[in-house]
């Protein structure tokens, strides 16, 4: 018998199984269900409800466990053999909440096979909607519930991030003063990782350290629920939520309507599942300290991996619980591609390979010139009103705008990574824009730090499924080593290892005093 592991992920927009053979160290099974093209009953777009006020942004659970059902039946079509999967974990989009009545728990406990999961729901819904991740209306319980834990230092400093909008603690304050009825009928609140996990484990099922941290509600330090933080956001909050345990934990056995309906395994474990930041973490192998991954995406993401707990007092980065037992930091800079897309586009540059190679021809610190990308309203640092600010440069010399706008996304990456107390030892980079060496030259240099590229497209689906891997070998009375586990299937691209060049390095470390310099005198004139 193989011994398989099965790693979904529910992100924002699709359902992603991944199966792996922990024998023969490979992914032999990889598919994506997209919720709009999928479930158009549901009427998403991009996996969102269309709303009136643009700050509001909810979906519905039974969306979610609609597209469970349609993923394992794709499974079955596909022949996967689920009768060998030893155990499930999964991941799901980090921050958003379903809110379930008293009647949820025993009917998770009944799934009957002959009906549909969406059917078997049907009436334990306390909110027939769930916020997520994307939702922007609760500035002001942001503002509440910071005041109440003594601002923004104090806020990170014992939830692992200042209280942002798009985390639960302000949305479950949100719901509990404009539907305190609603509220008060609200048995259970999960979040999309513990609602997907209950339905595979046919009981409610607890929330990790890693989607937990993700609230405003838990102890960064202590990995349970913080009083006062509980207290700041609704009342009889504590009661309403599940405990907090280990990502991977065997929660039990997995529901029998998995097992009737499917064909699963019915000695597989249902685990504990993340969220979907925390589960990349595992499917990108950042497993040590030191490890960080930066993502060029449309919004440029660094993470990676802490043995002890730092937090930013600027509340601008985020600390969560790691599914290796450590702690993973996340920094979030919203002008990513699309910014460097808007400097290539400006100068007439057709393709990444023109904007590479035109970059290239420039030296590192082109007369000492500076461009701040904000051309929408920035994360970190946080800035309301975009614009460009250039230092020494001239906007009509497009080369030197060119390596700026990259140096700038990097400086800043150094600069407002600071706090962790920790310079990475290697850097894996991800995305889109990873392709381009002369950009990740820059990286290495600007970082003092070798860079290798990694191309793993589920990652999260991937480092759920490792996940659920250790979770059964615990189980089994072993001692899994995560960077052994990890090792093969976070492998970076062979021969993409780029190393840092030492005269670059020296101009880097004294530009990054300039950066700060034009930082903060360009954020003193915007509060100006």
């Amino acid at each position: 018998m193989a011994k398989l592991f099965l790693g979904l992920d529910s992100s924002t927009q699709s359902l992603s199984a991944v199966v792996i053979d922990l024998d023969k160290q490979k992914v032999i099974y990889e598919k994506s269900l997209n919720f709009d093209r999928a479930l158009p009953q549901f009427k998403t777009q991009n996996g969102v409800l269309p709303q009136r006020d643009p700050l509001v942004k909810h979906s519905r659970p039974q969306l979610w466990a609609a597209a469970l059902d349609l993923l394992f039946a794709g499974m079955v079509e596909d022949r996967v053999p689920l009768r060998d999967v030893l155990a499930v974990s999964g991941s799901g989009q980090q921050h958003g909440s379903v809110y379930l009545n008293d009647r949820a728990a025993a009917r998770l406990a009944k799934l009957d096979p002959r009906k549909s999961l969406e059917e078997n729901l049907r009436g334990v819904f306390a909110r027939s909607t769930a916020p997520i991740w994307m939702d922007s209306s609760t500035t002001q319980q942001c503002a509440q519930i910071r005041k109440k834990l003594g601002g923004i230092q104090a806020t990170a400093e014992a939830t692992g991030s200042d209280a942002f909008e798009r985390f639960t603690g302000p949305q479950i304050r949100k719901f509990y003063q404009t539907e305190p009825e609603a509220y008060k009928k609200t048995a259970a609140i999960a979040l999309v990782s513990s609602f997907m996990a209950s339905l595979l484990a046919g009981k409610l099922a607890p929330i990790d350290p890693g989607d937990g941290a993700g609230m405003n509600l838990m102890d960064i330090r202590k990995k349970q629920w913080h009083p006062a933080a509980l207290k700041a956001t609704a009342p009889g909050l504590a009661k309403k939520l599940p405990p907090i345990a280990a990502a991977g934990q065997v929660i039990g056995p997995v529901s029998s309507y998995f097992v009737e309906k499917y064909g699963l395994n019915a000695e597989a474990l249902a685990t504990v599942w993340t969220g979907d930041n925390p589960a990349s973490v595992i499917g990108l192998g950042l497993v040590k300290p030191g490890m960080v991954a930066i993502s060029l995406g449309t919004s440029d993401t660094f993470f990676g991996t802490m043995a002890e707990c730092q937090t930013d007092a600027q509340g601008e980065g985020h600390v969560f619980g790691s599914p290796s037992g450590d702690y993973m930091t996340l920094i979030c800079f919203k002008n990513g591609s699309l910014a460097r897309e808007q400097v290539r586009e400006s100068y007439g540059i057709k393709d990444w390979n023109a904007f590479g190679k035109l970059l290239a021809t420039t030296k590192p610190q082109k007369d000492g010139g500076i461009l701040l990308p904000w051309f929408e309203a920035e994360i970190v640092p946080r800035v309301n009103q975009p614009g460009l600010h250039r230092f020494d440069l001239e906007e009509t010399d497009a080369a030197a705008n060119c390596r700026a706008i990259f140096e700038a996304q990097m400086l800043s990456m150094r600069r407002h990574s600071q706090w962790m107390g920790v310079a990475p030892d290697c850097i894996y980079a991800t995305g889109g824009a990873s392709n381009n060496t002369t950009l990740l030259q820059v990286m290495a240099n600007v970082m003092n730090c070798t860079v290798r590229r990694i191309e793993i497209a589920k990652s999260a689906a991937l480092g759920a499924a490792l996940q659920a891997a250790h979770g059964w070998l615990v189980a089994a009375g072993q001692s899994p080593v995560w960077a052994k586990l990890t090792k093969v299937f976070a492998a970076p691209v062979p021969g993409s290892e780029i190393r840092p060049q030492k005269a670059a390095v020296n101009v880097y470390d004294e530009l990054l005093k300039k950066f700060a310099l034009c930082e903060r005198a360009a954020l003193e004139s915007l509060a100006d």
